[in-house]
């Protein structure tokens, strides 16, 4: 019997960024999936605090020389890769020198958010996606975490829906608190038309709060999971409003079993 594949899409997976709650699932919860039994790959962004050298980075040629036009502006999708080797795992980098080559993540040193992250999430998720057309690797589920992944529900049920590898797949939203206190650029709707996409598929995102991209995720996906113990009232009372499948908040010792149940249900 075939094993299923599951493609894990993170904002950060530790040791390549500092331990948070999110880093440590993104890097243990993977691992804990192949040890069941199932196919992974794992993608996160190649932020430039990410340390090549020691982390042994290397850029994968094959995958790497794409374009991406985001607001009419061609941007050069650069593909790399590194090992865990304890866990026998590869982790996957997507990198731009117009996104990710800055020294921080989603701030600058100030704290201040930076005011292309829009563009950044945009180009994260459609490189995430074209890497995998690249791969011929057809996901049975994608799980994505935090909410630089949030365009991937999306971009899978609509741009993408016709394309063989994505047409079963199905896709989980993992919710942190994680947010964003500005909204992202006025222009987002606009910049995020691809085909298939039209007007009235991002209208939860008019106003692009924090908020209100955690609802247009929650609205293109097929499960939601709880990651933090604590996120947003009006999110969860918006995931409770869908009825969709929906894993509360699960503790350090019973997590990768009850995601994985939650996987072999939907799969």
């Amino acid at each position: 019997m075939e094993k299923k594949k599951v493609l894990f899409i993170s904002s950060e997976i530790t040791p390549y960024l500092p331990e948070t709650e999110m880093s440590r699932k993104s890097r243990f919860l993977p691992q804990g999936i192949q040890e069941r039994g199932k196919e992974i790959r794992t993608f996160m962004p190649r932020y430039g605090s990410v340390n090549e050298r020691r982390n042994q980075l290397h850029e994968v040629i094959r995958l790497s020389g794409m374009n991406l036009i985001i607001d009419d502006t061609d941007h050069p999708l650069i593909i790399k890769v590194a090992s865990i080797q304890s866990a026998r795992m590869q982790v996957y980098f997507i990198d731009n020198e117009d996104y990710f080559q800055r020294k921080h993540v989603l701030k600058d040193g100030k704290g201040n958010e930076f005011p292309d992250n829009d563009e950044r999430a945009i180009f994260y998720a459609r490189g995430v996606l074209e890497t995998v057309v690249k791969l011929r690797w057809a996901p049975d589920l994608i799980h994505c975490t935090g909410w630089l992944t949030s365009l991937v529900p999306l971009y899978v049920k609509k741009a993408y829906n016709d394309n063989p590898l994505f047409v079963k797949s199905k896709v989980i939203y993992s919710v942190y608190h994680d947010d964003f206190k500005k909204p992202l650029d006025v222009t987002f709707r606009t910049k995020l038309k691809m085909n298939n996409i039209n007007s009235q598929d991002t209208e939860l995102v008019d106003e692009p709060t924090f908020v209100n991209l955690s609802k247009m995720a929650i609205q293109y996906s097929d499960a939601i999971i709880q990651g933090s113990p604590k996120i947003n009232p009006e999110i969860l009372e918006y995931i409770k409003s869908t009825e969709k499948q929906f894993l509360d908040f699960q503790p350090e010792n019973t997590y990768v079993d009850t995601y994985n149940d939650l996987y072999d249900k939907m799969l």
